[in-house]
């Protein structure tokens, strides 16, 4: 007899498992004679010690399948509780379209058009603008890209930095000292390093400095050399951080630069850094430039019917402010002449 236990980690249980237990139940047909029960984000094998692993193996390929693919037919499913690979070729694929591997060997990988154009402009590029709206996976990507550049030691170190400005919130209200304050504002950074390496490894490298993750005024004075640099947020940087940041890159760097311009938290007075940066640095060789869009979302659903939602809300929007100066330019203009 045999019990085995397989961790589902970060997997959508009720992509894997299927509505009612469905999927599930394809692979009970076929081995009856094996418990296969679920809970907690596990699933418990019991039986023959031949039949259980067999089990185990069909599971696995089930959940690798959908850990690459985002997605596990029940027509896939049926055919590997026959024994099949319906997927053997694809995942062969997969594996060179692959960042890096995360923690417990999850394959991490570019998802959608614009975030393989991501990789493709930072293996073209010392410099690369991403833009685009929340959850497109801006930070992901490139962190694991920077990641990728550490384990391959195309690097020494990974700079993750980003502006600490105040979206609503009063940072010198919040309590600790100064790491604990400006922590909030880099807690996505470290999310996704968390996703990346086993957490003995980051708090290793993270203790070395090998992983340095810091608000962008740390950056003022130094030459960020032989790094792989990371400037999230970058919408809320003014023109002089900016180009303070840019000005930072040894001659041994690549810095990924991201923003969402539809998230701007400076001051009415305060302009953001990017958008110039965007129009100035266009066409500069070495420095590439992507944009992604809500068709790049890989939250959920609902998140790219919202941004969509609110594209157009924005354009009818600018298109009445538009009418309006229009009307009160000509209003203006009418009166004018009516003097003269």
């Amino acid at each position: 007899m045999s019990d085995i236990q397989l961790s589902i980690g970060e997997l959508d249980p009720r992509e894997l498992f299927g509505q009612h237990d469905a999927k599930m139940d394809l692979i009970r047909e076929v081995h009856p004679e094996i418990s296969i029960t679920s809970r907690g984000g596990k699933i418990y094998i019991k039986g023959d010690k031949k039949a259980a692993q067999e089990v185990k193996t069909k599971l696995e390929r089930m959940m690798r399948a959908l850990a690459l693919h985002g997605e596990l037919a029940m027509q896939a499913v049926e055919e590997i509780a026959q024994g099949g690979q319906p997927f053997a070729n694809k995942l062969e694929d997969s594996k060179a379209n692959v960042i890096v591997y995360g923690r417990n060997g999850k394959p991490i990988k570019a998802r959608t058009r614009n975030q393989k154009k991501l990789v493709e402009a930072v293996d073209d590029n010392d410099i690369v603008f991403a833009v685009g709206p929340a959850g497109t996976g801006k930070t992901y990507t490139a962190v694991a890209l920077a990641v990728r550049a550490l384990k391959n030691k195309l690097v020494r170190r990974i700079i993750l930095t980003r502006p600490a400005v105040e979206a609503g919130e009063n940072l010198g209200f919040l309590p600790g000292d100064l790491k604990d304050k400006v922590d909030p504002y880099l807690r996505p950074l470290y999310d996704a390093l968390d996703d990346m390496l086993p957490h003995e490894k980051l708090e290793q490298f993270m203790t070395t400095r090998i992983i340095e993750v810091a608000p962008l005024a740390f950056m003022r004075g130094r030459t960020l050399d032989n790094a792989f640099i990371i400037l999230d947020e970058a919408q809320n940087t003014t023109s002089p951080q900016l180009r303070m940041f840019l000005t930072r890159l040894g001659p041994s760097a690549k810095a990924i630069i991201n923003g969402d311009l539809t998230q701007i938290d400076l001051p009415r007075s305060q302009k953001s850094g990017l958008i110039r940066g965007l129009d100035i640095l266009d066409g500069v060789n070495g420095i590439g430039m992507v944009r992604l869009t809500a068709e790049d979302v890989v939250r959920h659903r609902l998140v790219k019917e919202i941004i969509k939602a609110y594209e157009v809300s924005d354009k009818e929007l600018k298109e009445k402010r538009d009418a309006k100066k229009a009307a009160e330019k000509a209003e203006k203009e009418a009166l004018e002449s009516k003097k003269d």
